[in-house]
């Protein structure tokens, strides 16, 4: 339903999200079985909450209600890093699931930035 209202780019950047989501909960289960209610939970929310607060965001009708939602989808991306390093750090997954995730993290949070920033100048604007 969204896809209709959105642009091109932010389709793109939404689908991106999904991959994310659907790849982190794919890696994840290779976590240990004690780590299921910590790291496996976490890691799966932190990925979810990248797409989740961006559609929120999407939706808001203003800008700096928009923005908000934006900046927690980035922390969340932020935060869903630092889990894959975790994991990496901790034997739990391979360099190269790593490098993947990190490589869509990286595009995602560029094109999120981008979408920051454009939201950025119309929330001041805004009255």
């Amino acid at each position: 339903m969204l896809e209709k209202t959105m642009t091109p780019f932010q389709n793109k950047l939404k689908k991106l999200m999904h991959q994310f989501v659907k790849y982190t909960y794919k890696v994840s289960k290779q976590f240990p079985k004690e780590e299921l209610y910590s790291s496996v939970s976490q890691a799966r929310r932190a990925a979810l909450s990248v797409v989740l607060n961006y559609v929120e965001g999407y939706s808001r009708r203003r800008f700096k209600v928009k923005l908000n939602f934006y900046e927690i989808a980035y922390g969340s991306l932020g935060e869903t890093r630092y889990l894959y390093y975790f994991a990496l750090d901790e034997g739990w997954i391979t360099k190269n699931e790593y490098n993947e995730a990190i490589k869509l993290a990286d595009e995602i949070g560029a094109m999120l930035w981008s979408e920051i920033d454009l939201v950025e100048d119309k929330a001041d604007m805004e009255r």
